[in-house]
């Protein structure tokens, strides 16, 4: 096989990776691009000529990258293709300005080929920093940081740490799977809290709130995202016997929780963040609707209504329901259901909040209902814990699962399984921040394993994201992705015995031991998706081309890669592209093939059904939620709100968030470079 030619390549700084000729394909597929004699395939078999060549020639046994970049030159010239051949050479030197412009802008050796903007956010919060603030590490050399860490864990059931090692590695090292923000900044140092999500409980009484906001601030110093359920405080106004005075209501109580955390930054690196709920039946849910539509408030809180199945009954049919004292059980009032639900309606139109929590469907898939009540989540909304429960999440890049134009599902399962492994180790080797989340992780170890990269991959394979093969190739995906997941788990408790819970759980009662209570999770991987260089999590594309705002107010550029590519192979000039670069989508504009716009939809242009749709396939196969934002145009109406708010409790979902475009003052994502904020939203 010319693909086993060489095992490793040496690079220009003197290391050794493992040889790819995927590599050398890609790069002098950019240089037929660059010219007019780019067919499909071309590239693949003057690569396979070129490791030919450096085989019969054969001067050691791993050869350097100068003498395989060398050899394309003398191929692509032995086949008449001199402007292919200069072509490659321009890449070679374009290759070269971008490392060193990497390191004159950033001080960073990319030593993976990220792009600028992956490049930057490493920077600032990722690698390892001296006192001077000075880059201390590379980014493979974070992985290798990352990868001997969570390798340590075999350790304790006798397993071989070095095989462990190098699967870890060139896991990560590939980007074809990333763990969670924490995991990558603290793996391997002395603050080593690896994991991204908890749920803490809010008792009604002065000091068990202040010991949550304590618990909450170590959390988030330590680099976790926080959850609350906030039902348990009485409404304001009520009586407090002990004082005689009148309690401020949940919504004041959020408000030191918000302070708090916009004092206390993640690991001196990024803001914590919160999930704040809130029950549908509370006396003060008005006041909790209505709290994110002053700019400026609970800027450090999503926030979601929990509503249960006889409330949403309630909700269609138009009936009444009681708003209950939640500390002294009975009924203060009773409102219409409906009206109530069309405020949670009309305020998610205006800012994007509150979402919903359906706690029924929550808590049917709960793995250990003896344990308690499902009644939070992480910030995001992937994840409903027990009280004091964390968990720690990674997902596979879709974007590296195909080859061909079809899903490699031989790759897709050792990922898998190599993943479910990580994921597991990161339990036994986590520097948890509070004693009590130590036991109860360790007691249901929990993770959640998802995806990112699903739009890059639908266009990979040729198909709209707004089709019906798209929600096919979901199900496949998501029902592959569990099963092996399961078969993973199992197999590691054969080796290292099942969760210490497993008696107490739904999975006995099935025979099925599983090492981990729970597996599969879908995260909106918004950052770690900018480092592997793929689209996020399960969303369709948000643009072509758009500002992202991160590391507080950090502008950053991004161009869709595979667009840029096909453009090349469509030969699409100069004057179409600027238009789509200031628009950042390809609808309305003139010599855009209709299959492509078709293939490159973005979020604004697929129905919000669909969206919800997409959401619920994937929640099917989800032991854990799925995180996904159904993206509306400006000019949606409530009524497309409350539309998608009622059809993701019909089909299934855990949850949901709305966002219609530019409802707030300032938002994560803009389209396109030439768009101007809109003043009168």
């Amino acid at each position: 096989m010319v693909e086993d030619s060489f095992p490793q390549v040496k690079k220009r700084d003197g290391s050794i990776e493992p040889f790819t000729i995927k590599k050398i394909i890609r790069a002098i597929e950019q240089a037929l691009l660059a010219t007019e004699y780019y067919q499909p395939g071309r590239a693949e078999e003057l690569a396979r000529e070129v490791i030919e060549n450096l085989q019969i020639n054969r001067s050691r046994p791993i050869p350097l990258v100068e003498e395989i970049q060398d050899e394309v030159e003398k191929v692509l010239m032995s086949h008449s293709l001199p402007q292919v051949a200069k072509a490659y050479i321009l890449y070679r030197e374009k290759r070269r300005e971008i490392r060193e412009a990497k390191w004159k802008l950033f001080g960073v050796h990319d030593d993976l080929k990220l792009s600028f903007n992956a490049i930057q956010v490493l920077k600032e919060r990722y690698l390892i920093k001296n006192e001077e603030g000075e880059v201390q590490e590379t980014p493979k050399a974070m992985m290798k940081r990352v990868a001997l860490a969570v390798a340590e864990a075999d350790r304790f059931y006798g397993q071989d740490v070095n095989e462990s090692f190098e699967k870890f590695y060139q896991l990560l090292t590939s980007l074809e799977f990333l763990p969670n923000s924490p995991t990558l900044m603290n793996a391997g140092t002395s603050l080593g809290q690896l994991s991204a999500c908890f749920v803490l409980p809010v008792e009604d009484s002065i000091e068990g709130i202040f010991n949550t906001l304590r618990d909450m601030a170590i959390i988030h110093k330590s680099g976790g995202g926080t959850g609350f359920n906030f039902s348990m405080l009485r409404p304001k106004g009520d009586q407090v016997s002990s004082t005689g005075g009148r309690a401020s209501g949940p919504v004041s109580f959020m408000r030191i929780f918000d302070t708090a955390t916009d004092v206390v930054k993640q690991g001196g690196r990024r803001r914590g963040a919160n999930m704040g709920i809130l029950r549908f039946n509370h006396p003060d849910i008005r006041e909790f609707i209505r709290a994110k539509n002053q700019a400026g408030f609970l800027e450090n809180f999503n926030l979601s209504v929990a509503i249960t199945d006889e409330e949403m009954k309630r909700v269609h049919q138009g009936e009444k329901i009681d708003l209950v004292d939640p500390h002294l059980q009975k009924a203060v009032s009773t409102v219409n259901a409906r009206e109530l639900f069309d405020l949670i309606v009309e305020s998610a139109w205006k800012s994007g909040e509150p979402g919903l929590i359906f706690l029924d469907e929550i808590n049917r898939n709960n793995p250990t209902p003896s344990l308690g009540l499902l009644e939070a989540t992480n910030p995001c909304g992937e994840v409903p814990l027990l009280p004091y429960e964390s968990c720690n999440l990674g997902s596979i890049n879709l974007s590296k699962m195909s080859t061909d134009g079809k899903i490699d599902y031989q790759k897709l399962q050792r990922v898998v399984f190599d993943a479910v492994h990580f994921l597991d180790n990161i339990i036994d080797i986590n520097r948890y921040p509070l004693p009590i989340v130590e036991k109860m992780v360790k007691a249901n170890r929990k993770i959640g394993l998802g995806v990112m990269g699903f739009a890059d991959l639908l266009c990979q394979l040729g198909i709209s994201y707004y089709s019906d093969q798209a929600l096919q190739i979901a199900e496949q995906l998501i029902t592959f992705i569990a099963n092996e997941a399961k078969l993973a788990s199992k197999e590691l408790a054969e080796q290292r015995d099942v969760f210490p819970n497993y008696p107490k759980s739904l999975h006995a009662a099935k025979n099925l031991p599983f090492r981990n209570a729970t597996l599969i999770s879908i995260a909106p991987t918004g950052t770690i998706s900018l480092i592997a260089g793929c689209s996020s999590g399960i969303e369709p594309y948000f643009a072509l081309i758009y500002r992202r705002f991160v590391l507080e107010n950090t502008e950053l550029i991004e161009i869709n890669p595979l667009l840029e590519k096909q453009l090349k192979v469509l030969k699409i000039e100069e004057k179409i592209r600027k238009s789509i670069w200031e628009k950042g989508s390809l609808k309305d504009i003139d010599g855009i093939p209709e299959h492509l716009h078709s293939l490159f939809l973005t979020a604004l242009e697929i129905p919000p059904t669909f969206q919800v749709q997409i959401q619920a396939v994937f929640q099917k196969q989800v032991d854990n939620a799925v995180s996904k934002t159904i993206n509306l145009p400006n000019d949606a109406t409530p009524e497309d709100v409350g539309q998608a708010y009622f059809l993701a409790h019909q089909l299934g979902c855990k949850g949901i968030t709305v966002y219609r475009y530019q409802s707030r003052e300032s938002q994560v994502l803009y389209l396109g470079t030439g768009e101007k904020e809109c003043e009168n939203c």
